[in-house]
């Protein structure tokens, strides 16, 4: 249904080159050694190799970021698309407008994304043959350096040990893909299109095109929630992203002491750069559904740090016990209720 050839094409042009050359420190080797600080401090251990670093532009991340969108999407529009066979002899012109249409919103948003990204664990939730690969955003990075005013190697290594704790997160919980991937297949599997009749009872009416992919951007597939069923999985699909974010936020900010020098300027440098937006940037920013995820970096943090505060790193790990060792929406705001439902840790555990 979506063109994505065309997606790629507008992607590339929203998102620029951005500044020219490599990171000003070797980020691949900073990885390898930051790879130590994220075993030693989380405890999790990979079931399979940790993909090496990836220095790539923007226009190579919108591309893959667009291949991940295109899982998501596509079940969508094929739906969309037999719903459009009502129109009989105009079905094919509908059809096309809408795809280029879907192309060209869901490129501008990957485009808009690619600006701002450093780095990203990129692994498909629906399964597939891709192997995981582990990103850097070169010409943002550079970019990220020079507004920041940081020391360029303890930011890499900061920024290093963010991503590869979500690596250690979905190669060292072997349930952890599988049950977000079953969420958001499911999740698909009940988003229906509708397509309304006219007031008078006569045609059906056609979705405005643009109209289906705001509220996509309205805050991504929460937006299109339409039945409890689908509200009370969203709200488990967040929960459970915001503690994975906010798991990576407190180990990069745990390990620093030891791995990191300089830390707390550069904590309080990000936490900046994620606040200082121009009111265009943060109404860009709210439609494309990103806000949201600020949130689940700040409220997962939140929890990440009061419950290992309250009782060690290995306490908060028993988040990857299972699916039900999650925490809810309510207790990510109450992780000392999260802590009394799991009880005493296991013996084997402890």
């Amino acid at each position: 249904m979506v063109d994505w050839s065309l997606a790629r094409q507008v992607a590339r042009l929203a998102a620029g080159s951005g500044d020219e050359g490599p990171p000003q420190a070797d980020v691949a080797a900073l990885c390898v050694e930051m790879e130590e600080h994220v075993a030693a401090y989380t405890g999790l251990s990979p079931g399979t190799p940790v993909p090496a670093a990836e220095l790539v532009g923007r226009g190579e991340w919108a591309s893959v970021n667009l291949d991940s969108l295109a899982q998501l999407l596509d079940p969508v529009g094929a739906r969309l698309e037999q719903r459009m066979e009502f129109a009989g002899p105009l079905a094919g012109a509908l059809k096309a407008g809408a795809a280029a249409t879907l192309a060209a919103e869901s490129g501008l948003v990957i485009g808009y994304v690619a600006q701002r990204v450093l780095g990203q664990y990129e692994v498909s939730l629906l399964g597939g043959d891709a192997p995981p690969r582990l990103l850097f955003v070169a010409p943002n990075l550079r970019k990220a350096v020079r507004e920041m005013d940081v020391e360029p190697d303890s930011f890499h290594r900061w920024i290093a040990a963010h991503e590869l704790t979500h690596v250690y997160q979905f190669q060292g919980v072997d349930w952890l893909r599988e049950h977000l991937g079953a969420m958001v297949r499911r999740y698909l599997s009940t988003v229906e299109v509708r397509i309304d009749r006219g007031a008078a009872g006569g045609l059906p009416s056609m979705p405005d095109p643009a109209k289906l992919v705001e509220t996509f951007r309205d805050g991504g597939l929460a937006a299109l929630v339409q039945t409890k069923e689908q509200r009370a999985l969203m709200g488990r699909m967040q929960a459970a992203m915001a503690v994975v974010e906010g798991y990576s936020e407190h180990v990069m900010d745990a390990i620093a002491a030891e791995a990191i020098p300089g830390h707390d300027a550069l904590r309080t440098a990000m936490d900046a750069r994620r606040r200082s937006r121009s009111a265009p940037e943060r109404l860009i920013e709210g439609l494309l559904g990103l806000n949201m995820k600020m949130r689940q970096y700040e409220q997962g943090k939140v929890f990440c740090d009061a419950v290992a505060a309250e009782a060690g790193i290995g306490a908060l790990n028993r988040v990857w016990e299972s699916p039900e060792s999650l925490p809810t929406e309510a207790e990510l705001d109450r992780p000392l209720d999260w802590l009394a439902r799991l009880g005493p840790a296991p013996a084997a555990a402890a």
